[in-house]
């Protein structure tokens, strides 16, 4: 085969592909004179929010700070328990910390990479700090089981934040991802389905008392100008990030129709391979943030896929549980994670993004087919 050149994610294609538009709301952001929470975040606080289907959004500086003003809006801090899973990035265990927090780890399921519910019960019935708080992350664009997650939360009496940093417009029985919890977090990364062109988050809630928190807390507590009512952080979304991301919102539901048409051609193309491709969930409508499938032969697969041209990148190589930092900071469910260790080993994501070409697409099968002999 002739080798092409195909990345993992293509974040130039993303811009090209809507540049006069992102151009013409930069120009309207720069000849405006106001840079910082004005018009156009206000505006695109809204028009997430509506997307999602939620009553308010809090844009802030990045998801990291999306998720640790969440937690601080519910008043988990210091002495509380937050349970996640390991195999997520760094970002969610990350702000569980950044709120004074514990991170109690729990597993995975197999096939849908998302918070068993099972290993939820456990660490629920036997917490090893007081739980506050619960954080399941759509990870890859793939709802987790939420209906089995509220109700376990709920039993216990601890909140919901949910990690939508994945998974924007992801679906679960109809119902979009961010309105399952009592709050949920974004992150607006260009990588994201939906990128700023730097850094970014926003929260969604229904709660009116949790909005008003929240939009305290990402400026130094501030309800008026200059008093702090409470200790709060610096986390704003710019007005030229806000700008960039109301037109790129605009593309949302045609961009997440793309990576699904993208996902069910390496589906076809795969079918029979020495590999587990993505299940999507029962009555979910998965968005493919990433397209990753499971091998036993991981780094001799990605070498051989390097050599025919073709990107690809391993989320997660190293779970939260095994990584130096969290060494002796953070619990872990008795029985160990094991669903978690052996995804670490195995995962490899391939390209995607919506302005890859059913030709490039087919490349990449073929690339991989080629690969696996």
């Amino acid at each position: 085969m002739t080798i092409r050149s195909i990345p993992q994610a293509d974040l130039k294609a993303g811009y090209r592909a809507h540049k006069d538009a992102l151009d013409a709301a930069a120009r309207r952001v720069l000849e405006s004179g106001w840079y910082i929470l004005g018009a156009e975040v206000a505006a695109f606080e809204t028009e997430f929010a509506a997307f999602v289907g939620a009553r308010a959004g809090i844009g802030v500086g990045s998801g990291t700070d999306a998720l640790a003003i969440a937690l601080r809006a519910l008043g988990v801090g210091r002495g509380d328990g937050v349970v996640t899973v390991s195999h997520t990035a760094g970002a969610t265990v990350a702000a569980i910390e950044m709120a004074g927090a514990t991170p109690v780890l729990v597993d995975v399921e197999p096939g849908t990479c998302t918070m068993d519910p099972a290993g939820l019960a456990r660490a629920l019935e036997r917490p090893p700090v007081p739980v506050r708080a619960v954080i399941p992350v759509h990870l890859y664009g793939q709802p987790a089981a939420m209906g089995e997650i509220m109700a376990l939360a709920r039993r216990h009496g601890a909140a919901v934040v949910e990690d939508c940093a994945q998974a924007h417009g992801a679906t679960l029985d109809g119902r979009q991802v961010g309105t399952f919890g009592d709050i949920a977090a974004f992150s607006l990364y260009p990588t994201k389905n939906l990128g700023a062109l730097g850094d970014g988050g926003i929260i969604t809630t229904d709660d009116a008392r949790l909005a008003d928190r929240c939009k305290a807390l990402r400026e130094y507590g501030w309800r008026r100008r200059y008093v702090s009512d409470e200790t709060g952080v610096n986390s704003r979304l710019d007005e030229l990030q806000a700008a960039l991301l109301r037109v790129k919102l605009g593309h949302l539901a045609a961009g997440n129709a793309r990576r699904r048409a993208i996902a069910r051609r390496y589906d076809a193309a795969l079918a029979g391979l020495k590999l587990v491709r993505p299940r999507v969930r029962a009555g979910a409508e998965h968005v493919y943030h990433l397209y990753v499938v499971e091998t036993d032969a991981r780094e001799d697969l990605r070498a051989r896929l390097k050599d025919r041209g073709v990107g690809t990148n391993v989320h997660y190589p190293v779970p939260v549980h095994r990584q130096p930092a969290y060494e002796g900071r953070i619990a872990v469910q008795p029985d160990g994670l094991p669903v978690t260790d052996a995804l670490a080993g195995r995962v490899l994501s391939l390209p995607l993004f919506p302005e890859l070409t059913d030709d490039d697409a087919d490349y990449v099968a073929a690339a991989l087919r080629d690969a696996l002999g």
